[in-house]
């Protein structure tokens, strides 16, 4: 019999290493496909919530808040863009390429898992901010990328808009945040144990299979 867990991960569409670490855990999900079933939602958590409207340069925005060389910004994101090639995701990176501000994306989200498409909206807004370089704070966009994963565009633009889900996101990032998380992708397993980062798939197995043990021995 497989073992049910709940997952809660923790992420911004804004983080790249949010899309390692979802692909690796994926992964890792499927290797343990006959020991495990799981459940798994998406938890909002801004990395810039001050973040204004029009964004900011990628790569200025880098060097500006950890305080690296653009020579750095450069081999961090050749990196970043080499470890989406291993699990099958290109990160577009250019001149142009820009920060956004993620609530509303964080709202839309909230919305689609109540509609049972959250997982299909997450990795397409990863989609259409890394790959395609849109503006996903963009209320249009938002609700084209709703439709496209079988959403009713009208009821998405109807959350947007109106500002539906506003006070439920917030409540969740201050939870979160008074929970001790103050980086993404953070993985909750049971509501108890948390793998930080994004892991290769070998070992976020590893920690999955440590849990199983522990739960078991626990039962």
């Amino acid at each position: 019999m497989k073992a049910a867990i709940e997952i809660k991960f923790v992420s911004d569409i804004m983080c790249p290493w949010c899309v390692v670490g979802l692909r690796n855990l994926e992964i890792a999900l499927a290797n343990l496909d006959d020991k495990v079933s799981s459940e798994m939602t998406f938890q909002p958590f801004e990395l810039n919530p001050q973040m204004p409207a029009e964004g900011q340069n990628f790569a200025e925005h880098i060097v500006e808040k950890y305080g690296i060389t653009p020579e750095q910004s450069d081999e961090n994101r050749k990196m970043i863009q080499a470890r989406g090639a291993e699990v099958d995701f290109e990160f577009s990176f250019s001149p142009e390429s820009r920060m956004r501000n993620s609530f509303d994306a964080h709202r839309l989200l909230h919305w689609a898992n109540l509609e049972g498409k959250q997982a299909p909206l997450k990795n397409a807004l990863f989609k259409a901010h890394f790959t395609h370089n849109q503006d996903v704070s963009d209320h249009q966009i938002l609700a084209d990328i709703a439709a496209d994963v079988g959403l009713n565009r009208q009821t998405a633009k109807g959350v947007l808009e109106n500002g539906y889900y506003s006070d439920e996101v917030r409540q969740l990032e201050k939870f979160w945040h008074e929970n001790g998380i103050s980086s993404v992708p953070t993985v909750i397993i049971n509501n108890k144990y948390a793998i930080s980062g994004g892991q290769p798939a070998e070992q976020f197995q590893q920690a999955l299979e440590e849990i199983l043990e522990k739960e078991t021995a626990q039962a």
